[in-house]
């Protein structure tokens, strides 16, 4: 998996992986991801509203995939939703209002360890009813306090994608417990 600091939702400056500082950690209420993805590009042609997207090749094979992934276990709250959001040009350079394309699951505390997958999907088309982005974010709603923990959020080409090994963990496996394979 490469990771490419144009398409990193979380930490650092905007554009600049740096190691160790891509992280966010939503800490309470309704936050957005430190990092937005402008999805404009100098020589697409300039559509309504300033829009010039580049096309992120949804329905391609392969296709980009989504990975948000806990990278320090989150403590000290009750849950976490995260939302993938996207936003038109408000007609300045600058994001519109921005409409959730995906609301992932209420995710408990407990499941919220290191290694953990929140978003394994291929990066979604707009819903109905929802224009071309220029602009996508990360949204995080937090209930409780969060006093530690990092997450990474990510748009990437390819990702490792296996069944997690037995419930309530984060350890990426292949066969339950007490399966030999001969070879």
């Amino acid at each position: 998996m490469i990771l490419d600091g144009q398409l990193l939702f979380t930490g650092g400056t905007t554009g600049i992986a740096v190691s160790g500082t891509n992280y966010d950690l939503p800490t309470t209420g309704t936050q957005n991801s430190t990092n937005i993805i402008d999805l404009h590009m100098a020589g697409i042609p300039v559509l309504a509203n300033l829009q010039g997207a580049r096309d992120m090749g949804i329905g391609d094979d392969p296709s980009l995939k989504m990975l948000i992934q806990v990278v320090t276990a989150i403590t000290g709250g009750t849950s976490l939703i995260v939302k993938l959001q996207g936003a038109p040009d408000n007609g300045s350079g600058a994001p519109g209002s921005y409409a959730d394309w995906w609301v992932s699951p209420t995710y408990a505390e407990a499941t919220l360890v290191t290694g953990a997958r929140l978003y394994d999907m291929s990066l979604p088309r707009p819903p109905a009813g929802v224009g071309v982005p220029r602009f996508l974010r990360i949204g995080y709603v937090s209930a409780g306090t969060h006093t530690a923990g990092a997450l990474l959020a990510t748009v990437v080409l390819d990702r490792v994608d296996q069944m997690y090994q037995g419930t309530g963990n984060a350890t990426v496996g292949g066969y339950p417990s007490g399966i030999t394979v001969a070879n």
